[in-house]
């Protein structure tokens, strides 16, 4: 059984290409993010604030895209990525911050 994950690509208001992801991401779909990541060129607004699990093939996806992407996360995510060391490659912004992009 795949675990569920919405994708759902669009423009933020200043429009910047977004995809907002929902769901939990592992091995059973980690191809579906990356297929939608690599439809995509260019800068990335990726929004995980509905995320709920990022295991290391989700991980493997975004670091593969990093040096494009700005991830906006919740607070659960952070350590994640810093850990990680993703968020030494990407852009992150934490969910509800001012200055995070929006849309």
């Amino acid at each position: 059984m795949t675990t569920p994950l919405t994708l759902a690509p669009g423009r933020g208001p200043d429009g910047a290409e977004r995809l907002a992801v929902c769901g939990e991401i592992d091995m059973s779909n980690a191809g579906r993010l990356a297929e939608a990541l690599d439809g995509r060129p260019g800068p990335l607004v990726v929004d995980l604030t509905e995320v709920e699990y990022l295991d290391s093939a989700g991980l493997s996806v975004l670091f593969a895209h990093a040096k494009r992407l700005v991830l906006v996360v919740p607070p659960l995510l952070e350590p994640v990525l810093t850990v990680s060391g993703l968020a030494g490659l990407a852009t992150v912004r934490r969910s509800g911050d001012r200055d995070a992009p929006q849309g």
